[in-house]
């Protein structure tokens, strides 16, 4: 049997990692900034990370959500106090698909309603309703496709209340990502973010914060939604949730109540999935990563603004997107296969930072020094 074939993939066999440096088979170093598309939060095989599921693997792997899981409400209690969410509640699944999912789905048990807002560029999952609210037709399938979704122009704050206007009865939910990740890292203005909270607010509707890339501390702050100043409703979480671990889940406001059935999972919660979890947010909380990454995603962009060749550069913390010349298009390869340099990329010519939230400002420079080669070959 072959692998089914959707991903190009590099000819590279990374096989350890430690920190934000891993190894292929060769025994080649790279510099990872990129943490497998923001999924490396604290590090590879960070020691408190393996320990804790280490023991809990030894202890129990999986059973299902039909007994207590006492882990779980561990892992509410610590994200609530990292997170400063403390009255939300906590679902959990495994991905981040599938957190937007739930929360979509949520929403409109909510409220009743069916039409969602979201808007262009914006990446929200393959899966269902993920991928009908996700600005990309070529990934959407016809058995995905539904009038229940409208597309605004990307913080458009007069499109939006228009829609308003003429939908406000029949609107669930608006989603958005604090910082589009695949649409080239831009961020979404305080004001517009304030804009949909009024507006939801004003017509019974579910702000859906999409925090799957651009949350648990990547800019600096917890939640990227955080430098508005207003709560979202549903926060969906996952990529640098389990540092690798799939886990993914969404915090829910007090206003929206559980019923029995209302949401479910097999494998969501389990106790690996919580070990992992709780792992990531000790080391966050221990270490002060939330600091880290402000600090040296500061440092980043301060020094990527001084460089003449680079159009744009935008983003918060450690959620960098650096905008190229045409001419410059190959400059993430180059920086792979030149310098062992891990990056991500956005279409057309946007290189994605993303590295594990304790990045030093020693491989920061590592970095800077090799991006600045690449740029004047």
């Amino acid at each position: 049997m072959n692998l089914f074939d959707v991903y190009p993939v590099n000819p590279i066999n990374i096989v350890k990692g430690q920190g934000s440096l891993v190894y292929d088979n060769h025994g080649t170093e790279y510099l990872d900034m990129y943490g497998g598309h923001a999924v490396i939060s604290i590090g590879h095989t960070h020691p408190h990370y393996v320990k804790r599921l280490e023991d809990q693997l030894h202890q129990l792997g999986f059973y299902s959500n039909s007994i207590e899981i006492p882990i779980q409400k561990e892992l509410a209690a610590k994200l609530g106090k990292v997170s400063g969410k403390d009255d939300y509640q906590l679902f959990m699944c495994n991905s981040g698909a599938e957190a937007n999912e739930n929360a979509l789905k949520l929403a409109s048990f909510y409220n009743g309603k069916k039409k969602v807002i979201a808007f262009t560029k914006a990446f929200h999952g393959r899966t269902s309703l993920a991928v009908a609210v996700t600005d990309n037709p070529k990934i959407v399938a016809p058995i995905n496709e539904t009038d229940n979704v409208i597309f605004l122009p990307w913080t458009d704050e007069a499109a939006l209340e228009q829609a308003f206007a003429d939908h406000g009865n029949e609107i669930s939910s608006v989603i958005i990502e604090g910082i589009q990740g695949v649409g080239g890292i831009q961020v979404a203005p305080e004001s517009f973010l304030q804009k949909i909270r009024s507006l939801c607010d004003q017509h019974n509707a579910v702000f859906i914060a999409d925090s799957v890339q651009c949350g648990y501390g990547r800019t600096g702050k917890f939640f990227s939604q955080d430098f508005s100043g207003i709560n979202a409703d549903i926060y969906s979480m996952a990529k640098g949730m389990g540092n690798g671990f799939p886990v993914g889940g969404i915090i829910i406001s007090p206003k929206i109540q559980p019923a029995y059935g209302m949401l479910g999972t097999t494998f969501g919660g389990n106790h690996l999935a919580c070990a992992a979890g709780l792992a990531v947010l000790e080391v966050i909380e221990q270490d002060n990563l939330l600091q880290n990454a402000a600090t040296i995603g500061e440092y980043l962009i301060k020094e990527l603004k001084k460089l003449e060749q680079v159009k744009e550069v935008r983003g918060r913390g450690l959620m960098i997107g650096i905008e190229l010349p045409e001419e410059l298009a190959n400059a993430r390869k180059d920086l792979l296969f030149k310098h062992h340099i891990f990056t991500g990329e956005a279409k057309p010519n946007v290189v994605r930072l993303l590295p594990a939230l304790n990045l030093t400002k020693a491989h920061a420079d590592r970095f800077l020094e090799a991006f600045v080669n690449v740029l004047n070959q």
